[in-house]
């Protein structure tokens, strides 16, 4: 049987579309597959909760600032690649699938020098750095907008394939149990979903406790507060819970709304169930991923983005006005013209193309 290694983690955008691609693949080739990630990385907890083989490199961390870790790190990250040549020297894959984040560079530059294929995915509109380092190491990048394409230079352009940002399969099968089953929402009542990350984002968070009064009896709020924020009380119109982790899909599917950041995994997912978004992006202490992001898929009539200095009424009017049905079958429209839901399959007809996947 081939083995097909992914790599890549940090965080659930960069997971969750790899799963998706892996996923797709075993159903069209059967494959071995082993994931290279970090000791302690969010990648580790999926990747061992399916089952998959898990294989721990030392990773240090890429950052764009003056830092004396960048020092100490760039050992780390060497210790990183020859661990990743000893693993792929002992599995010999047929490729190595690269869905970016830091841990996945010493993966790709160990691949690249043992000349094993390598394939890359990029989600957000912008390529990171790690899609940047992994670029000229990688046969085929795999990005999610065709505009993204305009980021590589005339050289590389041959090899950006778009492809859509993968969504797991959980996202487009009847999620069981239903929104229904897991809250008490109200019935004929509509369903805002805010996410509010996984560690709690503070923005949110706080605009979401501000307009409680102003939904309530109209919406009933389902909140995402994040591991690090105190919850508020469970109400008739309100319920909160530190984190999802299997209850996504279910909540997607039956949201009328979703209220969040706009990473690339958010994005997409609601995408894929045709969900309209409300969009407050992560502006300082990022790379503007988020705010590009939110841009483009506002843009295309998909979402609906808050200033940054946005206030409680600010978001009440959104909601109500998303929820009008003229203006939300024009979101869903646009919603499915992204074609969340044939990403993987896109992708792993290309690695089968490429001569790489033995099918």
């Amino acid at each position: 049987m081939q083995v097909v290694v992914f790599t890549g983690g940090g965080t659930v955008g960069h997971v969750a579309p790899g799963i998706a691609v892996a996923v797709a693949l075993v159903q069209r080739a059967p494959a071995r597959l082993v994931w290279i990630g970090s000791k302690d990385g969010i990648e580790r907890r999926f990747v061992e909760a399916l089952g998959w083989e898990y294989r721990a490199v030392p990773t240090g961390k890429l950052r764009r600032y003056l830092s004396w870790k960048n020092v100490t790190d760039l050992v780390r990250i060497a210790a990183g690649y020859f661990a990743s040549r000893k693993v792929l020297k002992e599995l010999q894959p047929a490729f190595v699938f690269s869905k970016g984040g830091f841990v996945s560079v010493p993966a790709v530059w160990a691949a690249k020098g043992l000349h094993l294929p390598v394939y890359s995915h990029e989600s957000d509109l912008d390529p990171g750095l790690a899609t940047r380092l992994n670029q000229s190491a990688s046969r085929l990048i795999f990005v999610a907008y065709e505009k993204t394409r305009q980021s590589f230079s005339a050289g590389l352009r041959d090899r950006v394939v778009v492809s859509g940002n993968p969504v797991r399969a959980e996202f487009f099968a009847t999620a069981e149990p239903g929104l229904s089953q897991l809250f008490a929402v109200p019935a004929g009542v509509p369903v805002l979903v805010v996410l509010g990350g996984s560690q709690g984002a503070l923005q949110v968070n706080s605009l979401v406790q501000k307009v409680l009064p102003l939904l309530e009896g109209r919406v009933y709020v389902i909140h995402q507060t994040g591991e690090n924020w105190q919850p508020l009380p469970d109400t008739p119109w309100y319920a909160s819970r530190p984190f999802f982790r299997t209850e996504m899909p279910a909540l997607m599917q039956g949201a009328s709304l979703v209220f969040g950041r706009s990473g690339a995994g958010t994005l997409w997912e609601a995408a894929a169930c045709l969900v309209p978004l409300i969009l407050l992006p992560l502006a300082e202490g990022s790379r503007g991923d988020q705010v590009r992001n939110a841009e483009h898929f506002a843009a295309c009539g998909a979402a609906v983005v808050l200033a940054a200095e946005a206030t409680a009424e600010d978001l009440a009017h959104a909601v109500f006005a998303a929820l009008e049905p003229a203006r939300r079958g024009q979101m869903q429209r646009a919603l499915k013209a992204f074609g969340a839901r044939e990403a993987a399959t896109l992708i792993v007809e290309a690695l089968g193309a490429s001569g790489s996947l033995h099918v």
